[in-house]
């Protein structure tokens, strides 16, 4: 339920923007829309997985579903873009939380080599909130009704809330709240945090509102990079209980799938979030068609994931599936590159499927690179870092995507239509509500201008697949361990646990064979 409404919003915001943005004249500040959502996300992640380490998984998953409620009452209520955009941070703190701890708690519960199921599920459940949410999302801003794409989260969010609250009983560390803080790595923290945000800011506002060679696009650049070196500096030479454990990332398997968890993440944001603009601006059909032209895309992911997912378990092996899905990727996005304003039905669909697939497998099997090398004990720290990374990304799919599209539809508009816009605002979604108006020999430049520079875009997005199929080269096949972390299993009392390095680990086989051994001891006769 938590990563359904996590999903569910994703995916219905990109298909309603048009209508946000134009109600609330939100056309200089639309892309902070969805990159205060990931920004907050990535920034507010380390501290979170932290904080769960030190005050138990239950309590981080709660304080989370209250950030994504909150955050959902100011986005619902927003009068201006101002209110709109502190509401989707909120959001975004929450939404971030939500999909780390899962990650998390599933890591702790279920074995390695029996996760392909769960990763399959969880993938199901994501590919049924991104069917429903374009076409929901689409029907609610046509109607003028786009608020309630947020309300409608309060009352799922509140029923999560009391499901998490009533049935998700783990171990909780022990000490007191002083102590507990006090093991933080507050600095390290504070850290990435900046340096995720300054770049973010960088990212978002180059090439819409100021130049990529200005000093507001330059100095938050600078400084975010130079403040992540800074961090990893902090965290290899000053910190006992580092926020990324350098451990992570001293096998090339692990980090080839960190790499290739990024890559993927910016591809899939990028079919997500643009995708909508081709169908309003080049077919132009409206918000809820252009929500249900996405399913063939939506309805690809589902399967795929689950069939990557469960031969990983099946067949023992994770390799050759990460190679076929970022080959079919690879394919997709190319195809993608070739959508014109006339392109039959059947061609874009078909895009949409190859793209599907291939993001599908990839989606779940991505997973055992990362794990597999790292003892059970690191779970916590690799799904932190995982989810880090695929949220920072989403970050870099909507940036490097706008500024690309911005570039080529200033460049290729007809003159007297870029004159009808606002001056300083991103013309692709300020662009969309005027493209019915306008007379056939216009509106067919401006379809054939958004079509091109949408092309640029998926050729630009097309290196990042070939980067990510190269990294994916780099994975090793190990084997699937069957062990769990027993410091954070299921405890209906609330057992108290010690916050020490793992020192014990029994795998799920030797707990079955003490179990029967036991229950041969207690029936034989005294």
């Amino acid at each position: 339920m938590s990563v359904f409404l996590s999903a569910l919003d994703t995916s219905c915001v990109p298909t309603a923007l048009p209508s946000i943005v134009a109600d609330l004249d939100g056309e200089a500040s639309f892309s902070w829309v969805g990159s205060a959502y990931t920004l907050a996300s990535s920034a507010w992640l380390p501290l979170s997985g932290a904080l769960a380490g030190a005050f138990g998984r239950q309590p981080i998953v709660l304080l989370a579903l209250g950030l994504f409620f909150s955050g959902s009452i100011l986005c619902g209520e927003a009068i201006n873009m101002n209110m709109l955009i502190a509401g989707r941070t909120v959001q975004g703190m929450g939404g971030g939380g939500i999909l780390a701890m899962t990650e998390i708690i599933i890591a702790d519960l279920v074995p390695l080599k029996e996760r392909g199921m769960f990763m399959g599920i969880m993938s199901l459940v994501w590919a049924l909130a991104a069917v429903m949410g374009p076409p929901f999302g689409g029907a609610l801003s046509q109607n003028n009704s786009w608020r309630w794409i947020f309300r409608i989260n309060l009352p799922l969010t509140f029923f999560t809330f009391c499901l998490v609250f009533a049935f998700l009983k783990l171990k909780i560390p022990s000490g007191s709240i002083t102590e507990k803080l006090k093991r933080l790595d507050w600095i390290g923290n504070a850290l990435i945090a900046a340096a995720t945000c300054a770049i973010t800011v960088a990212l978002t506002r180059g090439g819409v509102d100021v130049s990529w060679s200005s000093a507001a696009t330059l100095v938050p650049l600078i400084l975010g990079l130079l403040g992540a070196i800074a961090f990893f500096v902090y965290e290899a030479n000053w910190v006992t209980t580092p926020t990324v454990p350098f451990d992570l990332l001293t096998n090339r398997t692990s980090v080839a799938g960190f790499l290739t968890t990024f890559f993927h993440s910016v591809i899939s944001t990028a079919v997500i979030f643009y995708m909508p603009v081709f169908f309003q601006a080049c077919i132009g059909v409206s918000p809820i068609q252009a929500g249900v032209n996405m399913f063939s895309f939506s309805f690809s992911i589902a399967p795929f994931a689950l069939v990557g997912g469960v031969s990983a378990v099946l067949t023992k092996r994770y390799v050759p599936q990460n190679w076929i899905g970022w080959a079919i990727i690879t394919i997709g996005t190319g195809c993608l590159s070739l959508l014109r304003a006339d392109t039959p039905t059947a061609e874009w669909a078909g895009f949409q499927v190859l793209a599907g697939v291939g993001i599908g497998i990839v989606w779940t099997t991505v997973k055992f690179p990362i794990l597999a090398p790292l003892p059970v004990s690191r779970n916590a720290s690799a799904m932190a870092l995982f989810t880090f990374s695929r949220i920072l990304a989403q970050t870099f799919g909507i940036t490097i995507g706008g500024a690309v599209l911005q570039n080529g539809l200033k460049m290729r508009l007809p003159a007297a239509f870029l004159a009808l816009l606002p001056g300083n605002v991103d013309v692709s979604f300020a662009a969309i509500p005027f493209i019915p108006t306008l007379p056939a020999p216009v509106r067919v430049q401006v379809q054939q201008a958004f079509a091109e520079s949408l092309s640029i875009v998926w050729k630009v997005l097309l290196t990042f697949c070939v980067v990510g199929l190269l990294t994916a080269l780099l994975m090793k096949e190990i084997e699937l361990h069957e062990e769990t972390d027993e410091n954070w299993d299921l405890s209906e009392a609330q057992v108290m646990v010690e916050m020490e390095p793992v020192t014990g680990l029994r795998s799920r086989r030797n707990r079955a064979q003490e179990t029967t051994a036991e229950q041969g001891t207690s029936s034989s006769p005294a």
